[in-house]
């Protein structure tokens, strides 16, 4: 075998390592990969059950329900996350961080299920009066409640109750 030859043989050898070493990175990243999904993009595609994602809006006034757990389980929350334009009841069983309310922005994390529950594993609040997660500014975004070049966001109490700002003309 010449040199040239063998040469070639161990690129080829390598280029196949790599490949398979990528393959199999991707494939075991595949379901570790989580997605942003506002309440709009879920009504108007269906998430599969057994997916996770994330889901981001703003805690629906007057939504929040709590029921305490018998001795020993973790009380049960339900509430409701909005974008403005469409919300979905949300199932979350622990605890609540301490900036958890109504009318705040939220980030939760879990899965759709064919009832129409989102059923969070993590429940996720902001962090002070001016942080807004950059996927819930991008929904707003998307709703037509925010124009960057309008100025700041609205108050966050305001969100899940604005209606939506039409582009274009219509008659």
């Amino acid at each position: 075998m010449t040199r040239k030859r063998r040469r070639l043989w161990i690129l080829l050898l390598c280029a196949i390592g790599v490949g398979s070493a990528t393959a199999l990175t991707l494939t075991a990243f595949q379901d570790n990969i989580v997605f942003f999904r506002s309440p709009s993009d879920i009504m108007a595609e269906r998430p599969a059950p057994e997916r996770s994602f994330r889901l981001g809006g703003l805690v629906e006034a007057g939504s929040v329900v709590r029921e305490e757990g018998r001795t020993g389980e973790r009380p049960t929350v339900r509430f409701r996350v909005t974008d403005g334009a469409h919300a979905v009841p949300v199932t979350y069983q622990g605890v609540l961080p301490d900036l958890f309310r109504e009318g705040q922005g939220v980030v939760t994390a879990g899965r759709y299920g064919l009832d129409g529950q989102f059923r969070a594993t993590e429940v996720l609040a902001r962090h002070d009066e001016t942080y807004m997660p950059p996927e819930v500014a991008d929904a707003l975004k998307r709703a037509g409640h925010w124009q960057p070049e309008q100025g700041t966001p609205p108050p966050a109490a305001t969100w899940n109750t604005l209606q939506p700002t039409r582009t274009g003309s219509g008659s």
